[in-house]
């Protein structure tokens, strides 16, 4: 038992009256004993419920996602004009809604935003469909890819994915406690915020409960990042929802700058496509890469247009709808995707020629 990992768990653990939040050094240290299995398995599964039930605050989330930085992988930084984008989307998947962010990933390539994703394989809480099962579906399996390979993608192709499982093992190991608890522990929370990127990134965040968005601007503004944009999006992801207005912060300082979107306004019907089976996904996204109309080129039109726009690649929300529209209608998305195909393949061709 580590005596010193113990204290840490009687400051979050002690209730109510005599309980303490963390200071940045100390969630950081935390963070570090768990991944590296130097608190017991008894001690971490304590932590990981007590904390939940405390609820993180944005100095702990700045300290886990410094011990993070610390043990973590990192894209290099590349030499582009737009700040790359890190997407923070949960890892436990969609079970309600069509995601479309892999599309928004391979449209903002297209037209010079380099895009960083991160995940893993289905997990817990929700054992939704994740993103890696998505591109594996398109064609663009990054599972096999180690992480000097994935860093020639990115830079030949504008799109970078870190595989969690290969590129961080030491976080597989946090995995089964969110199984046995039955809970998403705050390392979920962390996680979306979490930018496995050397340089400056424009960060993009997820989140379903107001409080979080509060935790998120404090451990960002902890850090000194200088741009985010926070989403109460659909499933906690940054896929913008068509059922309601989105509800969408921008990074400013010392409060965030509030930005409210209506569908309506815009054109776009209220109503959330479903998810049905990963082979109907699929098809469905293969059709909007082939400029056919529906509802998930609605989607994919809303959400394009608003990340050009926010990007700095379009100069309002109507231009980079009709841009979005363009690449997708005449074929330069597509085209992107079968570029990072063959980029992708030929990495892991490569590396199997060294083995």
């Amino acid at each position: 038992m580590s005596n010193i990992f113990r204290e840490l768990l009687k400051k979050v653990g002690s209730g109510n009256h005599t309980g303490e939040n963390l200071t940045r050094a100390e969630a950081a240290t935390a963070t570090k004993m768990m991944l590296l299995g130097e608190a017991t398995p008894a001690q971490i599964g304590a932590f990981l419920i007590a904390h939940r039930i405390k609820r993180p605050t944005g100095e702990e989330l700045a300290g886990m996602l410094d011990a993070y930085d610390e043990l973590g992988p990192k894209l290099q930084p590349i030499t582009s004009a737009p700040l790359p984008i890190v997407f923070g989307i949960p890892y436990d998947g969609r079970t309600r809604t069509a995601p479309i962010s892999p599309v928004t990933a391979l449209l903002l390539a297209t037209a010079g935003q380099p895009v960083v994703m991160h995940g893993g394989d289905r997990l817990p809480t929700k054992y939704g469909l994740p993103l890696i099962e998505i591109w594996q579906g398109l064609g663009v399996d990054w599972t096999a890819l180690s992480l000097p390979k994935t860093q020639q993608v990115f830079e030949q192709t504008g799109i970078g994915f870190i595989y969690t499982p290969k590129h961080f093992p030491l976080s597989t190991s946090i995995w089964e406690y969110r199984d046995q608890l039955g809970k998403r522990p705050p390392f979920a929370t962390m996680e979306l915020i979490w930018c496995p990127y050397a340089g400056d990134a424009h960060i993009i965040a997820g989140f379903v409960h107001p409080p979080t968005e509060a935790m998120f601007h404090g451990a960002l503004e902890l850090r000194g990042a200088k741009k985010y944009t926070l989403v109460k999006g659909l499933e906690g992801s940054n896929d913008l929802p068509r059922d309601r207005t989105a509800i969408i912060a921008l990074s400013a300082s010392p409060d965030l700058e509030r930005l409210l979107l209506s569908p309506h306004d815009y054109g776009i019907t209220s109503k959330n496509v479903p998810l049905g089976t990963t082979e109907e996904l699929i098809t469905q996204i293969q059709d909007i890469l082939a400029g056919k109309p529906g509802e998930l080129m609605q989607t994919a039109l809303w959400n394009g247009g608003f990340y050009l726009w926010r990007s700095g690649i379009c100069s309002d929300m109507r231009s980079g709808m009709a841009k979005a529209e363009e690449l997708l209608t005449n074929g330069a998305v597509a085209a992107k995707l079968q570029e990072l195909t063959e980029v992708v393949n030929s990495a892991f061709e490569n590396a199997l020629q060294h083995i």
